[in-house]
C-alpha cells in the first residue's frame, strides 16, 4: 500500500501534551446551571469523564472577568490595596460550582488562567494617549496617571509586585478549592487595547513584569505554576516593534529562566510562526489557548477540518503541549456576553444549547475538534516517529504513545475521496479506512 505508516515506540517527541479543552467563562457555567442536574452531568461526563466521555483534560479560566461574563466588568480586587482581595460573587455563583462539578468528573483536569485586564487602580495611561499606534506601544511608561476604564491602559511600573502578588492569592484561593493551576499567562491579547476588558503589555513590559511574578510564584511555593508569555496572534497584531514577542523576552537571561513557555491565539497571522519560536527555544512549551467560530465564518464542514489541521495539528506538530478553545457552552443568542462595547457578540461556543429549554445541545466544530483529540491523545503522551508513507495532498496523520502504553492517532482527510490506511511495525497491522472529508481518531492498545 502507498499510504503505509511505519511508527516507532523508541523515537519519541522531546515535549509531552498535556491536553485539549474548551474555555469555562461564566457564560458557560451560566448556561451549564440553567440545566437539570442529570443533563448537566450527562454533559460534564461526556465532556471531561475519561471511562464515559471525551476525556477533555485542559481548560482555560478567566482571572477575573472576561468578555464572556454577566455582570459589569470586574477583577477580585477592584478597591485599592490588597488587603481588599476577594472572590467576586460572579465567580462563587457560578464558576467554582461548575469547576468543582468537572474535578468530580475528572480530577486530573489542568486549568490555564488569564487576565483581561488587571485591576484599574493598578492601570496607567497609555504614553500618547489610548490610540492604536503601534508606535505608542514601544515608549516606556513615564506618567503614572490612573487610568479611568476597563479598556486599554498601561501596568504602573510601581503596581507590578502588587499585581504578582494579586496573581499568587488568585492560585492560592483556586488551589485552595482543588482547581489545579497548570499554568498562567499575564494578559489575555496583550496588543489588543479594544476589548472590552484589556491591559496594554507589550514585550517590553511582559519582560520586567516576568522578573516580578516568577519569584513572587516561587516564593509562596508555586513555582511549578507555569508562566506563559504572550497569548496573542500568530501575526503580533501588526503592531510595529512587537514581533517575536517571546522571543525578545526570552532573549534576557533574567526574564528567560521565570518564563516557561508562550501562549497564541489565531485571529491573525499563520500557525508557521510557530516554527521559528521552536526551532529557536524547543526547550520552551508552546499552548495555543484561544479561537472562536462564529457568525463571521461559521461553516460545519470548512471550520472542522481548517481548524483541526491548523489549531491543532498544527500547534502538535510544532512542539506544542496542549490546544484550548474558546467558550464551552453559549446559548442561541451567542450569550450571555458582556453588555460592554468590545465583548464578542457573534461567537459561538463549542456547542450551543436552546434558550427556550436549556437541555437541547448542538455540538459545534469545535466540539469535536477537542472531542477528537482529548479521547486518543491522553496527558503525558509523545509524538512518535513515522515514516513510510506517501499521503495525498490534503491528508494528515499523527501517532502518539500515551503513558499507558496505548497508540493514539488523529488523521485528517481533506481529499474528496477515501483514504485506506495501513499501520505497521515489527508485530502490528492495523488497517483503516478515512472517509473523504473527515476527522478520524483511533486507539489501540498492543
Amino acid at each position: 500500500s502507498p499510504n503505509q505508516v511505519r511508527y516507532d515506540k523508541n523515537s519519541l517527541a522531546a515535549q509531552s501534551v498535556d491536553g485539549f479543552g474548551l474555555a469555562v467563562t461564566t457564560a458557560s457555567c451560566y448556561n451549564l446551571m440553567q440545566m437539570d442536574q442529570a443533563d448537566r452531568t450527562a454533559f460534564l461526563e461526556e465532556t471531561f469523564s475519561r471511562e464515559k466521555g471525551a476525556g477533555m483534560s485542559l481548560i482555560r479560566v478567566s482571572i477575573g472577568a472576561s468578555d464572556f461574563c454577566l455582570a459589569d466588568n470586574y477583577t477580585w480586587c477592584d478597591k485599592e490595596g490588597l488587603e481588599n482581595f476577594v472572590v467576586h460573587s460572579e465567580d462563587k455563583t457560578y464558576l467554582f460550582p461548575v469547576l468543582k462539578e468537572i474535578y468530580a468528573i475528572n480530577p486530573d483536569v489542568r486549568i490555564i488562567g488569564s487576565p483581561w485586564s488587571c485591576p484599574q487602580w493598578m492601570k496607567c495611561n497609555m504614553p500618547g494617549g489610548n490610540s492604536w499606534d503601534a508606535s505608542k506601544f514601544n515608549v516606556a511608561v513615564t506618567d503614572e496617571k490612573t487610568y479611568d476604564s476597563w479598556t486599554g491602559g498601561r501596568l504602573k511600573p510601581s503596581c507590578y509586585q502588587t499585581y504578582a502578588d494579586y496573581f499568587v492569592k488568585w492560585v492560592q484561593v483556586m488551589e485552595g478549592e482543588g482547581f489545579d493551576i497548570h499554568a498562567l499567562t499575564m494578559q489575555n491579547e496583550p496588543l489588543n487595547p479594544g476589548n472590552s476588558m484589556s491591559l496594554v503589555m507589550p514585550w517590553q513590559d511582559q519582560k520586567e513584569f516576568v522578573k516580578i511574578l516568577g519569584p513572587a510564584m516561587e516564593k509562596a511555593g508555586l513555582g511549578d505554576v507555569q508562566i506563559l508569555l504572550f497569548d496573542h496572534n500568530f501575526n503580533y497584531d501588526d503592531k510595529s516593534g512587537q514581533d517575536n514577542y517571546p522571543l525578545n523576552i526570552y532573549a534576557d537571561p533574567e526574564a528567560y529562566k521565570w518564563s516557561d513557555g508562550s501562549a497564541w491565539h489565531s485571529y491573525g497571522g499563520s500557525v508557521t510562526e510557530l516554527d521559528e519560536i521552536q526551532a529557536t527555544y524547543p526547550e520552551k512549551s508552546i499552548y495555543f489557548t484561544e479561537a472562536s467560530i462564529g457568525e463571521w465564518n461559521y461553516n460545519f464542514a470548512n471550520c472542522l477540518i481548517n481548524d483541526f489541521s491548523s489549531l491543532f495539528m498544527g500547534t502538535l506538530k510544532r512542539g506544542g503541549q496542549g490546544v484550548t478553545l474558546w467558550n464551552m457552552m453559549l446559548d442561541d443568542k451567542n450569550g450571555p456576553y458582556s453588555p460592554q462595547d468590545g465583548s464578542c457578540k457573534t461567537c459561538y461556543g463549542g456547542v450551543t444549547i436552546k434558550s427556550s429549554d436549556y437541555s437541547t445541545i448542538i455540538r459545534n466544530s469545535h466540539w469535536y475538534n477537542v472531542a477528537h483529540a482529548s479521547s486518543v491523545v491522553k496527558p503525558g503522551a509523545r509524538m512518535m516517529e513515522t515514516s513510510g508513507f506517501s499521503f495525498p495532498s490534503g491528508f494528515q496523520c499523527q501517532m502518539f504513545l500515551n503513558p499507558d502504553g496505548t497508540i493514539g492517532v488523529l488523521m485528517l482527510n481533506d481529499q474528496s475521496s477515501s483514504q485506506q490506511i495501513v499501520f505497521i511495525n515489527d508485530r502490528f497491522t492495523v488497517k483503516y479506512n478515512v472517509p473523504a472529508k473527515s476527522l478520524a481518531s483511533l486507539i489501540w492498545q498492543e
